[in-house]
């Protein structure tokens, strides 16, 4: 079953998705945050197996809305993914839940870079109990997403002009039909991090990304394809380095392997990233 909750957000409309079994005694909540390089994307993005699985287990899946670059800069979405939690955190009961359950973060790919940065922050009001990283990144190597990417390079080229074609004020809704091509856009030009964050490269990595962050305050679980074209390896060989996660490594050259459900990967990486809830809950 599922619930939308309206979070009243006063500079856009901001929404929750509540995914929950009623025959299952809840034992943790999941905040959850999509992916679509902050362009794109939209919060009810999970496929059902994935939803069913963790509910299945006794999970309460919450999927938050963000606001979109580049009508918002990376500063608001981070601000605004930390007050999602944080509204979780201090009134389980907006979202039908008990007080005092533990929580999990968990993200997809950009998503994935939100649940990290937000677990790294100062400003929660209690730490997660682990965090979920699916395909994610902390902005640990230098310059692919400042460079042209060769595999969007091998995709039709994109125009500029398709911003022309989306909401100029503050929104959290992107389809891929109307927002997937800004993403095209920003990696084909290398201009993707100029449209997510208007500050210097300095400040970028101080504060918004993980260079900083020598230790996360909860276990961390991630995922990756071994041949990402969209995310490098070397993202997730470098937060390996840094956190020591407990590892799932994808065979292929599929960005977001488990969108395919009914293959081995994404099969298994439910398995164990259940597995790891379940241990960090023990814990």
């Amino acid at each position: 079953m599922q619930r939308v909750i309206d979070l009243n957000h006063p500079d856009y409309t901001k929404k929750a998705t509540v995914y929950f079994n009623p025959e299952k005694p809840v034992q943790a909540a999941v905040l959850y945050f999509h992916g679509g390089g902050l362009l794109y994307g939209q919060r009810e993005d999970l496929p059902e197996a994935h939803i069913d699985a963790f509910t299945g287990a006794g999970l309460a899946i919450i999927a938050f809305d963000y606001p979109l670059a580049p009508a918002a800069d990376l500063d608001m979405i981070l601000a605004d993914v930390r007050d999602s939690a944080n509204t979780y955190i201090q009134h389980p009961e907006m979202f039908g839940l008990k007080k005092n359950l533990p929580y999990f973060l968990w993200g997809r790919s950009a998503g994935a870079y939100l649940a990290l940065m937000t677990a790294a922050s100062a400003d929660l009001a209690a730490p997660p109990a682990g965090i979920l990283s699916y395909y994610g990144y902390g902005f640990l190597t230098d310059r692919w997403d400042t460079d042209p990417s060769p595999y969007y390079l091998s995709l039709p080229q994109v125009s500029k002009d398709a911003f022309d074609a989306v909401p100029q004020g503050i929104h959290a809704d992107g389809p891929m039909a109307t927002h997937y091509s800004l993403y095209v856009y920003a990696r084909q030009t290398g201009a993707w991090r100029r449209l997510i964050y208007k500050g210097r490269d300095k400040f970028f990595y101080l504060n918004d990304s993980l260079r900083q962050t020598d230790q996360l305050p909860a276990p961390l679980f991630a995922a990756h394809a071994i041949a990402d074209p969209d995310v490098p390896f070397a993202e997730f060989t470098a937060l390996c380095s840094q956190y020591h996660p407990e590892r799932f490594v994808a065979a292929g050259n599929v960005h977001d392997f488990d969108r395919e459900t009914g293959t081995p990967a994404a099969k298994d990486v439910l398995k164990k990233s259940l597995a790891f809830i379940e241990n960090c809950l023990k814990a």
